[in-house]
């Protein structure tokens, strides 16, 4: 049996995953990722996922609401962007400053758990799969910081760590894959970077991915749409490359102008140097005081006398 071709992830995360019925593909992914069951309650708005009629970004993002009342944001990135991490820093710190109503404790600002799925080459690590916490660690006596009793009464069950307290980050190279296929989570990042399911898969959610997400199983209009997407990420990748090309070019050609430039200077310079030198000699050999070739040549005494030694 062949596998099944289905449409890209980021253009699925921004339609068909809306559905509530097929919010099961999600929930699997997110529970081969995060290696706990994982329920989604729903989906919601926020300032950073409303959809804008102008976006170049190629940024898609998913706000979920779990039913242990923590807020995961996915993100799918298909242009290159050399400050993507601040991006997720700035989405994070966006759904947590959202979620804080007036008069509430901070205690009651919820987890938020950052997926990102990205398909260039972020960062510099041999990995495609990276986690991020915080943790405080003592500076003396190499202890980890942990919560105390009475403040764990304090915070919903799932807090049961300082590190639960802040965001935790996920970064999903998908370019990185080797194809490699070493346990479930791998077949999700294959289906994430092939667009396809393998009859034989048996992550959480995939095999329902293959059958909603079937590229087949778009009507004519969806799939104009998607043809539309597919153009458009062609197009932001071919100038990506062009302005890096351009900019390489013209990059290479002027430092070749600076380079003969400051050759240039540095002939002149060193030419002054070898001509007050050649001066100096000749007159110690008249039989110059060292003072007096100082004063003519700006040269110093420590340099005239090594000069005169070096002869």
């Amino acid at each position: 049996m062949k596998p099944k071709k289905l449409i890209h992830f980021d253009w699925a995360i921004k339609t068909l995953l809306r559905n509530k019925v097929n919010f099961p593909i999600l929930e699997g992914f997110l529970s081969e990722l995060l290696r706990t069951e994982v329920k989604i309650e729903s989906l919601l708005e926020s300032e950073s996922n409303k959809k804008q009629h102008d976006d170049k970004s190629n940024r898609v993002d998913v706000l979920a609401k779990l039913t242990g009342g923590e807020r995961v944001i996915i993100e799918v990135q298909c242009a290159h962007q050399w400050d993507f991490f601040s991006r997720m820093l700035y989405g994070v710190s966006k759904v947590i400053v959202e979620h804080l109503k007036k008069g509430e404790e901070y205690g009651s600002l919820p987890r938020v758990i950052s997926v990102n799925i990205v398909y260039f080459d972020l960062g510099h690590g041999e990995d495609y799969i990276y986690q991020g916490t915080t943790q405080f660690h003592g500076l003396h006596k190499r202890d980890t910081l942990q919560l105390s009793p009475r403040e764990q009464e304090h915070y919903p069950p799932h807090i049961d760590h300082v590190e639960n307290v802040f965001p935790e980050y996920y970064v999903l190279k998908i370019s990185s894959f080797d194809f490699k296929i070493k346990d479930t989570l791998d077949e999700w990042i294959y289906t994430l970077s092939k667009s396809e399911v393998k009859p034989d898969f048996k992550a959480k959610g995939v095999q329902m991915a293959g059958e909603q997400l079937n590229l087949l199983q778009l009507s004519p209009e969806e799939l104009v749409q998607y043809e539309r997407h597919l153009a458009s990420l062609r197009d932001t990748k071919s100038y990506f490359r062009t302005y890096y090309s351009d900019g390489r070019r013209d990059g290479l050609l002027e430092g070749r102008v600076e380079g003969i430039a400051q050759g240039i200077t540095q002939g002149i310079a060193q030419g002054k140097t070898d001509g007050k030198i050649e001066v100096a000699l000749k007159l110690h050999a008249l039989g110059l005081p060292l003072a007096e070739i100082c004063k003519a040549t700006d040269l110093t005494r420590e340099t005239l006398e090594k000069l005169i030694s070096d002869q």
